[in-house]
């Protein structure tokens, strides 16, 4: 018969694997069920079932090995009560020695050396014992042993079938182990980031009290002293004002960071236009001041956002402008552009630019680069807030300068993004913080 022959051509039927080839059949029902689940004991418990189901044996227990001391410890066991038989040194018995030469081993109970366990066995009612061990990436992870109260001739074949069930139940125990020791740090990550949380609420919250505090005490003093004062006592209570002021600055800073991580998004039809010119006008007084030009999208469309997340990142980039553009810096620009599926915003400066070796490391917390900021006062939260808020968004934010030419900072927003949802609420008094439309951006 041909290869092209249409009667060589085989449908494959399971039914008939039974049939053919009952060894691989048995490998193949219980690789199904070993990839049925993670959990250790499910799995142990199960494959165990399956061993004897196929093997004859009347009961049998499964030894994983302690990674922490010389024993195996009992993981599961089937048919008999398991008194007696927790742990077995890795130096004991059959199932040490399978354990350590890696063998499949065979043996009549009266043959153990160990005779206490040797009529701990036959008083269970056991005659034979057989040790498999469970071997991955060529080392052994445990032993599964079977009893019978029978003497047992096993040939070759079977051997081979026991051992090759006992491979695959150690490569998905030792998955199943590898999984309950991710779900562990998983679980030790979560607490630890709801710890760091609670800490960072309760710090800027504890914090702004005793700030705003100092600050009111420093002013009253001020205003009733400040003529018996003389000029160092001035001095030191300007500072003392100024210390103040920027505590209370710096929480907010870190309510905001809180709030554009952990806040649950408000989704809504943005129009941008209607938002910059609101930015625009708040910001009307140091811009004209200053003599510089604020240029806006005619084109700016309705996108799908947060309202207050979104005003936040055009304000702490206008902010950050205004802060670190220079002397130079004359004309301040927003454009718009679209992708097929996102929203793109330029906000350009012509001011003194960013050093490339700064570039990179802009958007991390608390990050303030000296060859920017100079003496400059803020927070270094800025523009970590902008890429929150950005991702959140399902977009990004990227910065391309150069020194004395300016800076151009590239924000993009997924167009069909529905909402992350996924941050916890934070306390209301962080969504609408006084201050927060000032203050450090980088």
């Amino acid at each position: 018969m041909g290869a092209g022959d249409p009667k060589s051509i085989v449908t494959y039927k399971e039914p008939g694997l039974k049939r053919r080839n009952r060894a691989l059949s048995v490998l193949l029902e219980m690789s199904r069920f070993l990839s049925s689940t993670l959990e250790l004991v499910d799995l142990l418990e199960g494959a165990l079932d399956k061993v004897l189901s196929v093997s004859g044996f009347e009961a049998g227990r499964i030894y994983l090995k302690d990674e922490s001391s010389p024993y195996l410890m009992l993981a599961v066991h089937k048919g008999m009560e398991p008194e007696g038989l927790e742990r077995v040194h890795v130096n004991e018995g059959f199932s040490g020695k399978a354990f350590r030469t890696r063998s499949f081993i065979a043996r009549d109970v009266l043959e153990l050396e160990d005779r206490k366990r040797a009529a701990l066995l036959q008083g269970k009612g056991f005659r034979t014992i057989v040790c498999v061990p469970l071997i991955f990436a060529d080392r052994a992870g445990g032993v599964m042993n079977l009893a019978t109260g029978k003497p047992v001739r096993l040939k070759p074949q079977e051997i081979d079938l026991l051992t090759a069930m006992g491979n695959q139940i150690a490569v998905a125990a030792n998955n199943a182990r590898l999984y309950q020791d991710l779900k562990h740090q998983l679980r030790v990550l979560r607490e630890k980031k709801e710890m760091i949380k609670f800490f960072a609420y309760s710090v800027s919250h504890d914090l702004k009290s005793p700030a705003v505090g100092i600050h009111g005490l420093a002013r009253r003093f001020q205003e009733k002293y400040y003529e018996t004062l003389d000029e160092k006592g001035r001095s030191y209570c300007h500072q003392i004002m100024r210390t103040a002021e920027h505590m209370v600055a710096l929480v907010e800073k870190i309510n905001a960071y809180i709030a554009a991580r952990e806040s649950v998004l408000t989704m809504d039809r943005v129009d941008v236009a209607e938002l910059l010119d609101g930015i625009r006008v708040e910001f009307s007084d140091v811009l004209e001041k200053r003599g510089i030009r604020w240029i806006q999208p005619e084109d700016a469309p309705e996108v799908r956002a947060d309202r207050t997340a979104l005003a936040r990142i055009f304000r702490n980039l206008l902010d950050n402008a205004l802060k670190y553009g220079g002397d130079d810096l004359t004309e301040i620009r927003v454009d718009y552009r679209t992708t097929g599926d996102e929203h793109v915003f330029l906000f350009q400066d012509n001011g003194a630019g960013i050093p490339s070796e700064a570039r990179e490391k802009v958007f991390q917390v608390f990050h303030r680069e000296a060859a920017v900021c100079g003496g400059i006062e803020g927070s270094g939260l800025g523009l970590a807030i902008v890429k929150e808020i950005a991702e959140r968004h399902g977009g990004n934010v990227s910065v391309e300068s150069r020194p004395g030419a300016g800076a151009s900072f590239r924000i993009s927003l997924a167009k069909d993004f529905s909402g992350d949802q996924s941050g916890a609420a934070t306390p209301s008094s962080m969504h609408h913080l006084p201050g927060l439309n000032r203050g450090g951006s980088r």
